[in-house]
């Protein structure tokens, strides 16, 4: 049986590229106003991937194939509750972004380099620190 876990999220690359979006400025939200990635809480019994893979098409419309997942880390008691989180990376083909249909929540969204991400002051702290944790052993 699976362990309980409160969320997922996954950076989507293709190319050194990254789909990350401007969350939504409500200050009832987690992390309102930061930049994020994809992804969110779990509904019903989906498994972790199933989760990600859920949360991107309905946030960006994109079907992405579980063939592309190239890293995933549990993130164990650092989610909603104390439950656990996952994080995914996926390599995306080229062309992938362009069928971007950005869902109803967040203001907006971008493609951004790794580099640009990583330094951005007002992201998410630590989905920057999980992207570097694949950069430094992922790859």
């Amino acid at each position: 049986m699976l362990a309980p876990f409160s969320g997922a999220k996954i950076a989507v690359l293709c190319e050194g590229q990254l789909l990350i979006y401007l969350r939504d400025d409500i200050p009832t939200i987690p992390w309102p106003g930061l930049w994020d990635l994809p992804g969110g809480g779990r509904e019903q019994d989906e498994t972790p991937l199933q989760c990600a893979l859920r949360e991107t098409h309905e946030e960006f419309g994109l079907t992405l194939d579980p063939a592309w997942i190239v890293w995933q880390r549990l993130y164990a008691g650092q989610g909603m509750h104390g439950l656990d989180t996952w994080f995914f990376v996926a390599e995306v083909p080229p062309g992938t972004f362009d069928q971007v249909v950005f869902g109803d929540e967040g203001q907006r969204w971008i493609i951004s380099s790794v580099e640009a991400f990583l330094a951005l002051p007002d992201a998410i702290p630590r989905l920057q620190q999980r992207l570097r944790e694949y950069l430094n052993d992922g790859r």
